[in-house]
């Protein structure tokens, strides 16, 4: 089968792979969409993960079930399914401990083009079908349904972690996909003032429609000095990083009030240490919180994100600006993702 992989670090293409097999508890999935991902660049072209040889790249992918093994229960082949980028090993202590995110070791649930082939091949491997796949509804688009499986489960974990009270003040650092649905599923926790931070015009008019009440732009100064501003000096209740290098932690740090939450979902690729600044943080004694989390994933999850969109709270789908028609496609589409043309979020390929 062909597989558009990492070759080596600065380096991709298409190769040739076998096709994989399916375990008892697995399946077999042909992709119909999938999504190039920021992590996907971190990975191939800055050696975010470190060497990697040969490896299929992506995890953001809805296809159709080819096989299943003999004790998969409630998937079979034809079934069409939303694919988490997040597919844990369930029978693990980590699991059971309420962290599948972490099974067997640090970040192992995220396999695809990490621990294993991704998703951007003929075929791709699922492991724990049962626990790792969702039947994807007829009525949401190939195109929506990709963004469920990374950018809103990450986006909406930015939230959760983030400790939002009702009526609360939030702040959101970078307004990509991922921040974007940060400011949704902060709406949804009942946000009172959104604030976001981002330049580019088309993630501004989005973030609006989700729930942002104000915008401020890194072009016009300090950021944690403008939202300080307009906070009459107090600060946040929440803020979630979706965006920027470590450096932003800084930022983060200042403009949370004494009791609030910072938290992270965004993938630091480069640097040793991520700095917190000692008087802004009181001095460690600030009741400051940070909290930070790979994207939580699964069956149950991606059923409930799909319920959001088919029973109309959120449409992730306003995040796709770019669609690719046909797998040859893949490589303009994730070059598309390395360049970030002020025009782009995110694009999605479609692979029938």
């Amino acid at each position: 089968m062909k597989s558009f992989s990492m070759i080596e670090i600065g380096q991709v293409g298409w190769i040739e792979k076998d096709k994989p097999t399916a375990g008892i508890l697995d399946a077999i999935v042909r992709p119909l969409a999938v999504s190039p991902c920021t992590s996907d660049i971190h990975t191939a072209f800055e050696g975010g993960l470190g060497d990697r040889h040969n490896m299929t790249l992506g995890h953001e992918a809805v296809g159709e079930i080819v096989e299943v093994g003999s004790e998969v229960k409630d998937f079979k082949p034809g079934d069409r399914v939303v694919v988490p980028a997040i597919t844990p090993d369930w029978r693990s202590i980590e699991a059971q401990d309420g962290y599948h995110q972490h099974s067997n070791k640090m970040l192992s649930g995220w396999k695809f083009s990490n621990f294993k082939d991704g998703v951007f091949a003929e075929y791709f491997h699922v492991n724990d079908a049962d626990m790792n796949l969702a039947k994807l509804p007829e009525e949401i688009p190939l195109t929506t349904a990709v963004m469920i499986t990374d950018m809103m489960t990450t986006g909406f974990h930015g939230a959760e972690l983030a400790n939002i009270k009702i009526g609360a003040s939030v702040a959101v650092i970078g307004i990509g996909p991922v921040g974007l649905m940060a400011v949704a599923g902060a709406f949804l926790r009942g946000a009172g003032r959104i604030f976001v931070v981002g330049s580019r015009q088309n993630c501004i008019d989005v973030a609006k429609s989700f729930g942002a009440t104000d915008v401020i732009n890194y072009k016009n100064g300090d950021i944690a000095e403008q939202v300080l501003n307009a906070t009459n000096g107090k600060g946040v209740d929440s803020v979630i990083i979706a965006g920027a290098g470590t450096e932003i932690m800084k930022s983060a740090v200042k403009m949370t009030k004494p009791g609030g939450t910072i938290s992270n979902v965004n993938y630091f690729g480069e640097g040793e240490i991520i700095p917190i600044p000692r008087i802004e943080w009181g001095c460690g004694m600030a009741h400051k919180q940070i909290r930070g989390g790979l994207c939580p994933g699964g069956r149950l999850r991606m059923e409930r994100l799909i319920n959001i969109v088919k029973y109309g709270r959120v449409n992730p789908g306003k995040l796709v600006t770019h669609v690719f028609n046909g797998f040859g496609n893949m490589e303009k589409a994730l070059l598309l993702m390395r360049e970030k043309p002020a025009d782009l979020i995110k694009p999605v390929v479609i692979v029938d």
